[in-house]
């Protein structure tokens, strides 16, 4: 396992370790599992954000298409009333 080296300000220090105490367990592991429940979130966020521009470009074409297709789609409706 690798070694990461971080300046806390007294703050959020003081928070982190009152928050370990809380979940009994070492600031050390507490600092860890916060961190990658943030990056669990940070990936969710960047997938909902990716899947948001895939539907809102289905959307754009989706659109491109009915516009094409409404013309016709509203002549062929026209023939059926004859």
């Amino acid at each position: 396992m690798a070694r990461l080296n971080l300046t806390l300000d007294d703050v959020t220090l003081q928070a982190l370790e009152r928050d370990a105490r809380k979940a009994h367990v070492r600031t050390a592991t507490h600092a860890r599992r916060l961190l990658r429940e943030a990056l669990e979130e940070h990936a969710r966020r960047e997938r909902r954000l990716r899947w948001a521009e895939a539907y809102r470009a289905d959307r754009e074409d989706a659109k491109k298409l009915l516009a094409e297709m409404e013309a016709g789609e509203l002549d062929l409706l026209e023939n059926e009333d004859d």
